[in-house]
């Protein structure tokens, strides 16, 4: 393992208090429009555009700089078919038989069921797989530390680059999800933990009219 060699810090720009308040101001009002789409176009996206953002999330902090992450990005029609064929097949069942009913209750609102055809309109799915552990060269189990929290916070710096960019997402995660490391041949130390869909937003495109909380209601102060 490589020894820690501190480098001088670059990049950082020291800015007064007011603009930081309108630089953060700025960013609440663009992320503040972000919404879960469910209805994508077909219309083609850059490839650059997702390689830009998959390389943000892998801009995470992550314990002991493990960097536990891989994200597996489909546009072959035909993977993406298998996929949603496979999806479908654990979503009919999570619905029909193994939903308790308080979940299906709580997902009403949402509109949603087992039938995911974005997930072949959309032009690009990203697979993020989890790694549980690393192997070395001798072939030895190396500990991941931190690795659901990394992966979360590499997600979501993901979800918020794509919408930067100007497009829409869809966070899915059927259950079980191991047919996604087959079909994608991952590794037996990844866990496929969601499949962000990702594309523009179909014409005429609804979402569910829900509410976000208030700053009262998920932050406390002490000053």
């Amino acid at each position: 393992m490589a020894k820690y060699r501190p480098v001088p810090l670059t990049g950082y720009v020291l800015r007064d208090g007011a603009v930081l308040k309108r630089r953060a101001a700025s960013f609440y009002r663009m992320v503040a429009r972000r919404r879960t789409v469910r209805m994508f176009a077909a219309r083609p996206v850059p490839r650059a555009v997702i390689e830009n953002c998959v390389m943000s999330a892998g801009t995470a902090p992550s314990g002991a700089n493990m960097q536990p992450w891989h994200f597996a990005v489909v546009s072959a029609p035909g993977m993406k078919r298998r996929i949603r064929l496979a999806a479908e097949k654990e979503e009919h069942e999570f619905y029909h038989r193994r939903a308790p009913k308080a979940w299906l209750k709580a997902l009403e609102p949402l509109g949603t069921d087992a039938k995911k055809p974005y997930l072949e309109t959309a032009p690009y799915l990203i697979v993020v797989f989890q790694h549980n552990y690393e192997v070395d060269a001798q072939g030895e189990k190396i500990k991941q530390y931190y690795a659901p929290e990394s992966v979360g916070i590499a997600t979501g710096i993901l979800l918020t680059a794509l919408h930067h960019a100007g497009l829409a997402t869809l966070t899915h995660t059927p259950n079980p999800m191991g047919f996604l490391r087959s079909l994608l041949g991952r590794p037996a130390n990844e866990r496929a933990v969601m499949i962000v869909v990702v594309g523009y937003p179909a014409r005429g495109a609804k979402v569910p009219d829900i509410g976000r909380k208030a700053l009262a209601d998920i932050a406390s102060f002490f000053d």
